[in-house]
C-alpha cells in the first residue's frame, strides 16, 4: 500500500482547499492514500474566524469527486448546525466513507479549542479495501482511555491528524518531540496495528509547529519519518504486517 504523508504547512484561510486539491492531483496516479494534518483545510487558531471559515460537508465534493482515483483523509473545522466540530473526514472511491470528531479538546495554556469546538465522544473503526481504520486527533492520544478504546476496535491501521506546537527546546531536540513519539509507537504495538502520524507545519501567530510525521508498524517502531519544521510530501510503501 502506497501512502502519501501531507505535512503541509496550512493557512487561516479557505484557500487551504484549493492547495489541497493540487496536491493530490499530483499525486494521485503514485498513492492509494494521503493524509493532510489536523485542521488542514482551515488552519489551526481559528478563533473567532471559525464563525466564517468553519466548513459544511457539501461544500466538499472536490474532496469526494478526488477520491474516486485515491482515499483521501483531511481535517477540518466542520460545521454541525449550530455547533463546530473538529473533525478528521474520510473519502474513499467517490463517497464520504467516515467522520471523527475529536473527543478531547485542550483547553489550557496555549490551547482554547473548547471555547469553539464541541467535543466528540466516540472512537470507532471503518472498514476500507478490507483494511480495519481507526481516526483519532492529536490531543486524543494524550488519554490512556483512547488507547484501550482503539484496542477495542482493532484497527489495522490507525491515522492520526496533528497540530502540535514546538515547545521544550533541549540538545537533542524537542520534548514534545520524545513525548510524541513515545505515545504513538506505544499505541502501534498495543493494538498491533500501523500507525501514520501527521503533523503540520508553519507558523501562526508566532505559534509553530513542528512536523516530523511518520509511520509507526505493529512492533511500535519508527519506520518512516519526516523532516521537523519543513514542508514535504513524500509517498511511501507500507505492508500489511498483520
Amino acid at each position: 500500500m502506497r501512502v502519501t504523508l501531507a505535512q503541509t504547512s496550512p493557512k487561516l484561510s479557505r484557500k487551504n482547499l484549493g492547495e489541497i486539491v493540487e496536491i493530490i492531483q499530483n499525486v494521485k496516479d503514485s498513492s492509494d492514500l494521503i493524509v493532510f494534518p489536523e485542521l488542514s483545510l482551515s488552519g489551526y487558531l481559528l478563533q473567532d474566524k471559525l464563525y466564517e471559515d468553519a466548513w459544511k460537508i457539501e461544500e466538499l465534493d472536490a474532496l469526494r469527486e478526488l477520491s474516486k482515483d485515491i482515499d483521501i483523509v483531511v481535517g477540518v473545522a466542520l460545521r454541525d448546525g449550530k455547533l463546530f466540530r473538529n473533525a478528521a473526514l474520510y473519502f474513499s472511491e467517490g463517497e464520504f466513507i467516515s467522520q471523527h470528531n475529536k473527543v478531547h479538546l485542550p483547553n489550557y495554556g496555549m490551547f482554547e479549542e473548547a471555547r469553539y469546538f464541541e467535543a466528540g465522544n466516540i472512537f470507532e473503526s471503518f472498514l476500507v479495501s478490507r483494511k480495519r481504520v481507526s481516526m483519532v486527533v492529536c490531543e486524543d492520544l494524550w488519554h490512556k482511555d483512547v488507547h484501550h478504546d482503539l484496542i477495542e476496535q482493532n484497527p489495522d491501521l490507525i491515522i492520526a491528524l496533528v497540530a502540535s506546537p514546538a515547545r521544550g527546546f533541549n540538545d537533542d531536540g524537542l520534548d514534545i518531540e520524545t513525548k510524541w513519539y513515545e505515545i504513538i509507537k506505544t499505541v502501534a504495538r498495543e493494538c498491533r496495528a500501523e500507525l501514520l502520524f501527521v503533523n503540520r507545519v508553519g507558523f501562526e501567530d508566532g505559534l509553530g509547529f513542528w512536523g516530523g510525521s511518520c509511520i509507526v508498524d505493529v512492533e511500535g517502531t519508527i519506520v518512516e519519518k519526516l523532516a521537523k519544521f519543513k514542508e514535504e510530501i513524500v509517498t511511501l510503501e507500507i505492508e500489511d504486517e498483520r
